[in-house]
């Protein structure tokens, strides 16, 4: 099986790692407050006795894929009457003919026990394309696997084994209560040599590496290896608080970067994995995009955190107007959200049809909302999912140096850049723009001025200032002199292209 690569970021594809990274009491402070604080800070004595009782469910797991051969390349000629001539013909023909013989590619990775019944976790890449799944065990057995279900955007999956005994297996403890500092112990398959145990710990959490659109890895420097992946993170009480999953490394081996996913969201994964064969994700029916400093200075907050929702999926579950573009969300059913990438997690973890509290900021107040989650489907068709759907603040894919046409009816004299008018059938021919949009049309953007930093260009149409709507020329001048009477520094403005796609962009008015 081949392995992904990116910057030098591995999955730990055939992968949990090994390989001591900490030696276990091979440093002593020099004084020490008390006895507690210096046996914390040399480490565990030993975790002989911890790691005997948790080999026996993790497991080693084996694949085949069976390739066809697209390569068409002619066969090399022999010798009439040659020794070898079967051979070639078996290599460079197979039963299909020439250019289409099979060959099996095999792989190796990790996993672990969850259900004495015979259920075994592990990553989604060990196990992607296989047509064998073999389970070894730490007593030299072997079993066949049937997948019972993936979830590509964690990278988690779930097999099945039948065992004729009831197997060993591991529980979750709760990731959430893991610091930064504390002891962790990874037991896999690196590099093909099973039942490798190594310690290190938390290097840190909630590291977002862009794998996925749910990033929250812990961070360890536990060693973890190619053949690592789907292997168990487990704590000093042996509970599994994480899947080892994907490393950091120039080289390919460990240099102590290891990232895992935390059972804090892996645990409901594994779950729904069993009981529906799928996932059965939340879903909001918003569009977001990151809030700036320039934001959240503009809309009056005391703090820049939240997702702005930059727009409203028609027909989802917050299209009755408890939501609106414009809103910041800073909490979800009692979680804060920090920053954008933290709300489409949270609602991910949340059950299909439960009735939420959400915390909102608008208008420079705080609003409590109680929203009913819809369902995400996974080809993306519940109108998307909010991290594949994030409208980023900034400029547009395309932009545009059009002169203003002369049929536009008369720009008023613009502001920040920019010169209006009114959104007539005359600039909705020129510009091509959709009758459903409504606002100010922008007639012209002067280059090097803050719009032209921004993006806008001619034709855009602004729906909103400072969260309140505009219809005319007169009302964009008006508002953005309020703002500035205000001392903001930034004007916050809602802006449609011509099919109706919405964004937010802060300009600057000081």
């Amino acid at each position: 099986m081949a392995f992904k690569q990116r910057s030098s970021v591995l999955w730990a594809g055939i992968a949990l790692g090994i390989g001591l990274s900490v030696v276990a009491g091979g440093w002593h402070p020099a004084a020490a407050e008390s006895t507690k604080t210096t046996i914390a800070a040399a480490g565990p004595e030993s975790v002989a006795d911890l790691a005997e009782g948790l080999l026996d469910a993790v497991v080693n797991i084996s694949t085949s894929q069976n390739v066809k051969s697209d390569d068409r390349a002619p066969a090399p000629e022999v010798p009439e009457g040659s020794p070898f001539q079967d051979f070639f013909d078996e290599f460079f023909k197979g039963e299909g003919g020439e250019g289409s013989q099979q060959r099996t590619v095999n792989s190796l990775g990790s996993g672990f026990v969850i259900d004495p019944s015979g259920f075994v976790a592990t990553n989604n890449h060990v196990i992607e394309g296989a047509d064998d799944i073999e389970v070894n065990f730490a007593d030299g057995s072997k079993l066949k696997a049937r997948l019972v279900g993936t979830d590509p955007k964690t990278d988690l999956a779930l097999l099945k084994v039948e065992p004729k005994t009831p197997l060993t297996a591991v529980p979750f403890g709760d990731s959430r209560k893991m610091r930064i500092g504390d002891w962790v112990m990874a037991i896999g398959n690196p590099f093909g040599l099973g039942g490798s145990v190594t310690v290190g710990i938390i290097s840190a959490r909630g590291r977002n590496i862009n794998a996925g659109p749910y990033d929250n890895f812990i961070q360890t420097d536990a060693a973890i290896n190619r053949g690592n992946s789907g292997g168990p993170l487990f704590n000093m009480h042996g509970e599994v608080i994480g899947i080892n999953t994907v490393i950091i490394s120039p080289t390919g081996g460990s240099i102590g970067i290891g990232f895992s996913v935390p059972t804090e969201l892996a645990e409901n994964i594994f779950t729904q994995l069993r009981d529906y064969g799928e996932t059965r994700r939340g879903w909001l029916g918003v569009r977001i995009q990151p809030v700036t400093d320039d934001i959240a200075e503009s809309l009056g907050m005391n703090r820049t955190q939240g997702a702005l929702v930059a727009g409203i999926i028609k027909g989802g579950p917050v299209d009755d107007g408890s939501v609106r573009p414009g809103d910041v969300i800073v909490r979800f059913d009692g979680k804060e959200v920090r920053e954008m990438r933290d709300l489409p997690r949270v609602v991910a973890e949340s059950p299909v049809g439960k009735a939420v509290d959400v915390v909102l900021m608008r208008g420079g107040k705080e609003i409590n909302v109680k929203v009913t989650l819809g369902r995400l489907e996974d080809d993306g068709k519940a109108a998307g999912a909010q991290a594949e759907e994030t409208v980023e603040n900034g400029a547009p894919d395309e932009q545009s140096d059009r002169e203003e046409p002369a049929d536009v009816a008369p720009a008023t004299s613009g502001a920040l850049g920019m010169a209006f008018g009114p959104l007539d059938a005359a600039a909705r021919e020129t510009f091509g723009i959709s009758d459903t949009v409504q606002g100010v049309v922008i007639t012209e953007v002067r280059p090097e001025t803050p719009a032209a930093e921004r993006g806008i260009v001619a034709g855009d149409v602004i729906v909103e200032i400072g969260q309140e709507s505009v219809s005319s020329p007169e009302d964009v001048t008006s508002r953005l002199a309020r703002l500035k009477s205000e001392d903001r520094r930034n004007a916050l403005m809602m802006i449609a292209d011509k099919t109706g796609a919405l964004r937010f962009v802060t300009v600057r008015i000081d």
